[in-house]
């Protein structure tokens, strides 16, 4: 079969799944499959040559991914529920002050959403943007935005969400270089989206607490977990992880530090550690039976599953189009084009965001396309973490009407479609070409 038509494939293929979850609403998981199937026999692949490659790309990816993503989500639940979340907002809130809240809110939304997903995160902490909003009679925008900011930007950028963990390892990144420049790219990212544009974006639209939304009533003071306690459990698994990818550097490979570092700082080790560690700690301090703890175990597997799934789906179609050939051809193509890989990712990512609307799919998409780029480059070490950054950051721009995020910020705020527009999808791009403009800058020096 020639280039062309197998480049013809691949084109159609994207089409295809852009089709299957706009237009039949089909579930991606399947619609990821179907098209996998669908590239794979069009490319000529026998069909027992087919089965194997959905058995090992499903596989592949989901040795890494179920782990990493499981362990997180069960993490970021156990601090959700036992209060960890309050108590990081309430303390940071106090400490910086409320002529500074702005700033407490970002920095609180960028620890949250480390363990915590991005929805769950933002509904735990609304009622705090309410209450600052009804006391100083300022919009609610200039609350929510930062808060926003501080959230999106680590539920995009830095492991362990289930966006950067699909991509790094869909292309073989190091997480703790995902880490290191997710960090680097999502400080300015928050602070521009978040405070800056915050202030600006309240001053013209005045967003009041929707009527509909019921105020919670004052809650019985309880007892919350240790604010050091928490930050603790949140900072450690990523101080491992990138202690494990320094020593990989610095160190020699005999050296007996390294083997030690490389073994509790794998993310598996790192995260299924602290996970017991935060079992333990919070079930002690909160009074959970060992009952409680299993329940919460259970349920946050329940939205994981879902995310391991699409992720599983993912890794078929990467693998259909290596196995096909179409992914040499491709990486063949778009290596000989003037684009540099980076801006290829953020291109082929923000396309795929912008006419679907899901970042994850987005996300995952954008690559498995770019992964036939990286072995015919042959992209290794620190580019490859920049490249899970650019493609995330694809992945973010211009959220409408097509992502749930939009309506979620939409409802909770009480704004119309045009404010949200002007307000939430200007917050997400700005997050978006800052994190690109970041990593593509970090790129000249690695």
């Amino acid at each position: 079969m020639s280039d062309l038509s197998l480049i013809f494939i691949a084109i159609a293929g994207i089409f295809l799944l852009l089709f299957l979850v706009l237009q039949t609403k089909l579930h991606a998981f399947v619609a990821l499959l179907l098209v996998s199937l669908v590239v794979g026999l069009a490319a000529g692949m026998p069909v027992d040559e087919i089965i194997a490659t959905i058995e090992n790309g499903m596989g592949g990816t989901l040795g890494f991914v179920a782990v990493v993503v499981g362990l997180g989500a069960m993490f970021g639940r156990i601090l959700e529920v036992s209060g960890g979340a309050e108590r990081l907002a309430q303390t940071i809130i106090q400490r910086f002050g409320e002529d500074r809240s702005q700033w407490a809110l970002s920095i609180t939304g960028f620890l949250v959403s480390i363990p915590v997903f991005f929805d769950v995160g933002f509904i735990i902490l609304v009622p705090l943007i309410y209450g600052l909003a009804k006391k100083t009679g300022k919009s609610l925008l200039y609350y929510g935005i930062p808060l926003l900011a501080g959230l999106a930007v680590t539920h995009s950028f830095i492991p362990p969400t289930p966006g950067p963990i699909a991509v790094a390892d869909l292309i073989g990144a190091d997480l703790g270089w995902v880490i290191l420049f997710g960090v680097l790219a999502g400080i300015p990212a928050m602070i521009l989206s978040g405070p800056i544009f915050g202030r600006y974006i309240a001053t013209k639209i005045h967003a009041t607490i929707p009527e509909y939304m019921s105020i919670p009533e004052q809650k019985v003071e309880k007892e919350l977990p240790s604010f050091k306690l928490i930050a603790f459990l949140i900072i450690i698994p990523l101080l491992l992880i990138l202690l494990n990818t320094v020593s990989n550097v610095v160190l020699q490979e005999e050296h007996v530090l390294r083997s030690t570092l490389s073994f509790i700082g794998h993310p598996f080790v790192a995260l299924t550690l602290t996970t017991l560690l935060a079992f333990y700690t919070l079930r002690k301090q909160q009074g959970f039976s060992k009952e409680d703890v299993q329940e919460i175990a259970n349920k946050a597997l329940e939205p994981a599953g879902i995310i391991i799934l699409v992720t599983g789906a993912g890794g078929v179609f990467k693998q259909v189009l290596i196995d096909s050939g179409v992914g040499n051809v491709l990486g063949d193509m778009m290596a000989s084009t003037s684009f540099p890989p980076l801006l290829l990712a953020f291109i082929i990512a923000a396309f795929v965001r912008i006419i679907q609307g899901s970042a994850t799919v987005a996300m995952i998409t954008a690559a498995g396309l770019i992964s036939p780029v990286i072995d015919t480059i042959g992209l290794t070490g620190p580019i490859l973490g920049m490249m899970v950054i650019a493609i995330a950051s694809g992945a973010t721009i211009l959220s409408h009407v097509n992502d749930s995020g939009f309506w979620l910020v939409s409802r909770y705020l009480g704004l119309d479609v045009s404010q949200t527009l002007r307000s939430w999808t200007v917050m997400e791009t700005i997050i978006a070409v800052t994190g690109f403009t970041v990593v593509f800058g970090l790129s000249f020096f690695f």
